[in-house]
């Protein structure tokens, strides 16, 4: 069984926040606590572990350990630093009733090559939106069942589908397997109120 990774991010900087392209127009400085269900962008979902004060890179700072459970990855981020870094709450049940209109709507316009579909797919990722990401879900389950997916695409799918799922198996207090079953079963057309009409199951894990 191979060891948990753990990921410290001692400063987030202008020069990380243009990579990651992370909207710093308007931050929320949250105080987090320990056991408080948070997310974390592009990693997904996870239980803040501790909250103390450590000496890291030649200086005490205080940090948060957030254990993210589906790809069991420790992150460790400072707490001064957690607005920058996109840290927030997991979403409420009207947020998810949002997201799963979402999940549940057609398919959205999208370039047809695929080259240009992917970097268009990014781009939405990269936003932290949960909408945003709920689209990107729904359209590449969609596409797989029609046209089928390629090589990366499918594997953008499958890591997206995980991260939206972490979340949402906090905010519907669900287990893992169970938040996947709903969650395929919403996508496949079998959900709340069945709109699409997909008859197999779509984007199992490999």
């Amino acid at each position: 069984m191979n060891p948990p990774r753990r990921l410290t991010i001692p400063e987030v900087t202008d020069a990380q926040l243009v990579d990651e392209d992370l909207d710093i127009a308007e931050l929320e400085n949250i105080e987090f606590e320990c056991g408080d269900n948070v997310v974390y962008p592009h990693h997904g979902a996870g239980k803040v572990l501790t909250k103390e004060v450590r000496k890291m890179f030649g200086e005490e700072r205080e940090y948060l350990t957030i254990k993210i459970l589906h790809n069991d990855m420790t992150v460790m981020v400072p707490c001064e630093n957690a607005a920058l870094a996109g840290l927030r709450r997991v979403i409420d049940e009207e947020t998810v009733k949002k997201v799963l209109a979402v999940l549940e709507d057609d398919v959205s316009e999208m370039p047809k090559n695929w080259n240009r579909r992917f970097k268009h797919n990014r781009d939405k990722i990269k936003t932290g939106d949960i909408y945003e990401l709920a689209e990107v879900v729904r359209n590449l389950a969609i596409r797989e069942h029609q046209k089928g997916l390629s090589t990366g695409e499918k594997q953008m799918f499958v890591k997206e589908k995980k991260i939206l799922a972490s979340e949402l198996m906090y905010a519907k207090h669900m287990d893992e397997e169970q938040t996947h079953v709903w969650l395929d079963d919403v996508l496949s057309g079998n959900g709340t109120n069945g709109k699409r009409r997909v008859k197999a199951k779509v984007g199992a894990s490999a």
